[in-house]
C-alpha cells in the first residue's frame, strides 16, 4: 500500500546547507520509488494556524519509505536539514482503494459498517 514521508517544517534557515540538501535529496529517492507530491508551496490555511511548509513524498509502500529514510545516502544529508530547520517528520501508510471514513469508525469502535 502506498506510503508517505511527511514533513511539517515550521522554519528553515535557507543557506548553503539547505541548498546542498535540496541538491542531493532527489538522488536518494530514486532507488526507493520516492517522488515529491508537495514541496515548496504555500498552503491555503482554512482552519487554525499552519506555520511553515508541508513536504509530502510518495513511496510504493511503507517498507520502501523506511528503507529510504534509513539509507546511508539519506542519512548522510539528513543533518543538513535537521540542523537548519525546525519541524516534524513522519512516515505514514495510505489507505486502500475504496476506503471510507466508516472503515475507521468500525476499526476503533467495532461498530458494524452501514451504508448511509
Amino acid at each position: 500500500m502506498t506510503a508517505y514521508a511527511v514533513a511539517h517544517l515550521h522554519s528553515v534557515e535557507f543557506g548553503d546547507a539547505i541548498a546542498e540538501y535540496l541538491t542531493k535529496i532527489d538522488d536518494t529517492l530514486r532507488a526507493y520509488g520516492g517522488r515529491f507530491l508537495v514541496h515548496g508551496t504555500d498552503p491555503q490555511v482554512l482552519e487554525g494556524e499552519w506555520p511553515g511548509h508541508l513536504v509530502l513524498i510518495e513511496f510504493p509502500d511503507l517498507e520502501e519509505a523506511r528503507a529510504w529514510y534509513d539509507s546511508p545516502a539519506y542519512r548522510a544529508i539528513l543533518p543538513l536539514r535537521t540542523e537548519n530547520s525546525d519541524g516534524s517528520a513522519i512516515l505514514v501508510e495510505g489507505t486502500p482503494p475504496g476506503y471510507r471514513a466508516l472503515d475507521y469508525l468500525h476499526k476503533v469502535t467495532g461498530r458494524v459498517k452501514s451504508e448511509q
